[in-house]
């Protein structure tokens, strides 16, 4: 296990691990603190789990142990500096050169992807973490639990109450959002 090893001073293993898990840490820090600040909280979140590797006991995945660490990584840079609005970094880059989309299309689908994200900055931080762990990063309850610390039943009701919020916060906007009344 990548993990273990790690733990015992292979740093090759360190790397693999941070190889595989790169992309999900740097999407849940990019959702917390925007853009500009999200390479310096996985940094910093890949920095913290390399000094703790020796407490992981295997309780839970890794990928959740990780997530726990940058979700606190996180919270510890907003509590130092206010989030701004996040950037959605490389949205042309994700559409292949050959896409179907226009030119016109794609910035119509870029500018509503910067509403999602000032609309999702609006929310309180426990609302967009529950959020963006479970409907972006897909996590289970169990899961969620594990990274936030926070009992099964305090997840779905935040879930709920912030799924709730957000909707209120996209209605706001009807005419943007062509989202039914």
């Amino acid at each position: 296990m990548l993990a273990t090893r790690a733990a015992d001073g292979d740093i090759a293993a360190f790397q693999l691990l941070v190889e595989r898990h790169r992309e999900v840490v740097y999407r849940v820090a990019r959702r917390f603190v925007g853009a500009a600040e999200a390479e310096d909280v996985s940094q910093d979140a890949f920095l913290r789990a390399f000094h703790r590797l020796r407490g992981f006991r295997h309780e839970a995945p890794f990928h959740s142990w990780l997530l726990r660490i940058t979700h606190n990584a996180a919270l510890d840079h907003l509590a130092r500096r206010r989030a701004e609005p996040v950037d959605p970094v490389g949205i042309d880059a994700e559409q292949p050169a050959d896409s179907p989309l226009t030119p016109a299309t794609r910035l119509e689908v870029r500018e509503r992807i910067e509403r999602l994200e000032r609309k999702l900055q609006a929310l309180t931080v426990a609302h967009r973490t529950v959020l963006v762990l479970r409907d972006v990063e897909q996590l289970s309850y169990q899961e969620i639990a594990q990274v936030t610390d926070w009992p099964v039943g305090s997840v779905k009701g935040r879930l709920h109450r912030a799924r709730r919020e957000f909707i209120a916060l996209l209605r706001a906007n009807t005419y943007d959002w062509e989202l039914p009344g």
